[in-house]
């Protein structure tokens, strides 16, 4: 490519991308169909990674340009709970996670990455919609369907900070229910594999749940929701162009922890149109392994029932937290072993058969109906 970029998508993806790609000497542009950035979100409190690796997340984003300038908590201890309620601390001599804040405001992490673009020499373009992908040269237009979908509530507090975990189908069915607070915030939410369609319930359950365990308190609480898009992308091009993000099936099918996915695949993509090397091969010497390990991780999860998450839990509680993660993330002769089987399942054991998409008042389905979803490329 030469000349002008144009990106289509302004999420962490796109943006890492244009931001990497000035740093470079490129002229960007960024196109984006929404009206602002971080319209998915609304200021809910989301976890950076930072156990797959060794090196920092923090320190990895800076080494590649991007600045870490947005707000920010490093967490290294929580408290988990399996299904029978037992309680689990959780601690690790490094941070688990960065905690940030996502939406539009001042402080969220795609605000940041706006700002630096934008300072940079990024041309922003809002309410621009694309509609063909010949119209683009790197595709972020985020997940186009849900495998997992995210219901709860951010809310204001005066309770302790901290951040709680819940493994119970109950909650959240193959999937985790979890608190965070800090800073007088909190967001509390039902991450949801499948029952789609009970999510309300889920959500009351968790709530409850939390209340009793941890003590939640909200004051002037706002709904909010998410989902998200798993898969195993053979290129991650399509028609030569780079797939960024969640729409190229970038995040760790496990939890859903997808923003450093999107970060890392949004500066792959700059790479290798600065260095002219090959997308695909930059995409799966960095992300293909993890993305395997997480594939393998979501089959056991779900294989292993309640039984496997408690031995799990048991074992991180007895150990440092993060190293116990950064192992399950190596590659091993087990997941060498599953992944091929599991790779053509992939998207057949994360579809939901409660949402059909009709009658259906999940988060996903309400962003379809609202015209919310992404529609193009």
């Amino acid at each position: 490519m030469t000349g002008e970029t144009t990106i289509v998508g302004a999420g962490p993806a796109g943006l890492a991308c244009a931001i990497a790609l000035a740093r470079a000497g490129r002229s960007v542009v960024v196109r984006e169909w929404h009206d602002r950035v971080g319209a998915r979100f609304h200021n809910d409190y989301q976890g950076l990674e930072n156990w797959s690796r060794d090196e920092d997340v923090l320190h990895e984003l800076k080494q590649a340009g991007i600045d870490t300038d947005f707000e920010k908590v490093a967490v290294s201890a929580g408290t988990a709970f399996d299904a029978k309620g037992r309680r689990y601390g959780l601690r690790s001599e490094q941070p688990l996670y960065y905690l940030v804040r996502r939406g539009s405001g001042q402080g969220t992490l795609d605000r940041a990455l706006l700002e630096q673009a934008i300072a940079l020499g990024v041309e922003v373009r809002f309410d621009d919609r694309v509609r063909e992908a010949r119209e683009a040269d790197i595709l972020a237009t985020g997940p186009r369907t849900a495998d997992a979908i995210a219901a709860g509530y951010v809310f204001e507090t005066d309770m302790a900070e901290g951040s709680w975990l819940a493994l119970d189908d109950d909650l959240a069915p193959s999937g985790y229910a979890y608190l965070l607070v800090y800073g007088g915030r909190g967001t509390v939410a039902s991450c949801m594999f499948r029952g789609f369609r009970e999510e309300a319930q889920h959500v009351a359950r968790t709530v409850k749940f939390f209340r009793d365990r941890a003590g939640l308190v909200m004051s002037n609480p706002k709904t909010f929701g998410g989902y998200g898009n798993f898969r195993f992308p053979y290129t991650a091009q399509q028609g030569g162009r780079p797939v960024i993000g969640e729409q190229g099936g970038f995040q760790d099918p496990l939890a859903g922890f997808g923003m450093l996915y999107a970060l890392r695949s949004g500066i792959l993509a700059a790479q290798s149109v600065i260095t002219g090397a090959r997308y695909s091969d930059l995409w799966q010497q960095s992300l293909g392994p993890l993305m395997k390990a997480g594939a393998v991780n979501r089959y056991l999860f779900n294989l292993g029932g309640d039984a496997l998450r408690c031995l799990a839990l048991s074992r991180l509680e007895h150990r440092d937290a993060r190293i116990g993660l950064q192992r399950a993330y190596r590659p091993s002769l087990i997941s060498a072993l599953l992944f091929p089987f599991i790779k053509t399942r992939i998207g057949v054991s994360l579809e939901d058969p409660s949402c059909s998409h009709e009658n259906c008042d999940c988060v996903w389905c309400r962003s379809v109906a609202q015209g919310n979803a992404p529609t193009c490329c």
